[in-house]
């Protein structure tokens, strides 16, 4: 007879993570759900307009809520208010702007808004599953996922402060914005992690950031340059 005391356990599954979505475009928001789903995350609701979303939301307590910037009832900035109002409300849980548009100011008032996960990428630039899933991820964990064009529009609205770095500082800090760990850089730079922790200190001091020991100074370097 087998012992069960001593039989081993059979390994505990973790839940998937639990998804909102805001989408005015019904096509496009089912097809949001099957991606969701085969990423292995749970779509708990989906509405075509960010009020809706806004007026359950406290009741769903997803890890993540996933919207497009323009939406009914004007087309222009309705899902990034509402980012910031459910950053206001629930600031634990990650939010993922998915959409055509880069709303720079929006984009830099929600980077200042807190420290949950916040994600920006552009719809046409999302090149995979694994992609779109990564990215999920790493914002419901905290993280902060950046499209390389949305850091470029944003830098582009304040160019004068990046005289202070070098071209290789600047190529570090865009890469930082996009979210990418001090081994990416170095990966994608083709550079030693050691060469990339310098350039990532050197930011720091330029920027008079005081070592705090928080992980959002990366995000802070960047919004420093938005400040100013």
């Amino acid at each position: 007879m087998t012992d069960l005391a001593s039989a081993p356990s059979a390994p505990s599954r973790v839940p998937p993570l639990r998804l909102v979505l805001a989408e005015d475009s019904v096509l496009l928001r089912e097809g949001l759900i099957r991606l969701f789903d085969e990423a292995g995350f749970e779509t708990v609701a989906s509405y075509g307009d960010a009020d809706s979303l806004l007026a359950e939301i406290d009741g769903l307590r997803p890890d993540v809520a996933v919207l497009d910037v323009r939406m009914p009832p004007t087309f222009r900035d309705e899902g990034v208010r509402a980012a910031l109002e459910l950053r206001r409300r629930l600031p634990s849980v990650g939010i993922l702007l998915l959409s055509q548009y880069v709303e720079g100011t929006y984009a830099h008032e929600l980077l200042a808004a807190g420290n949950g996960g916040l994600g920006y990428l552009l719809k046409d630039r999302v090149a995979s599953l694994d992609e779109l899933r990564d990215a999920v991820t790493r914002i419901s964990a905290g993280g902060t996922v950046l499209d390389p064009q949305v850091v470029r529009e944003l830098l582009a609205r304040r160019t004068d402060p990046l005289a202070a770095l070098t071209p290789r500082e600047r190529d570090v800090l865009g890469l930082m914005a996009e979210g990418r760990t001090n081994a990416s850089i170095s990966a994608m730079l083709v550079i030693g992690v050691g060469a990339v922790e310098k350039n990532v200190t050197a930011i720091f001091q330029k920027l008079g950031l005081d070592d705090s020991g928080s992980d959002h100074r990366r995000v802070l370097a960047v919004l420093t340059y938005l400040r100013h």
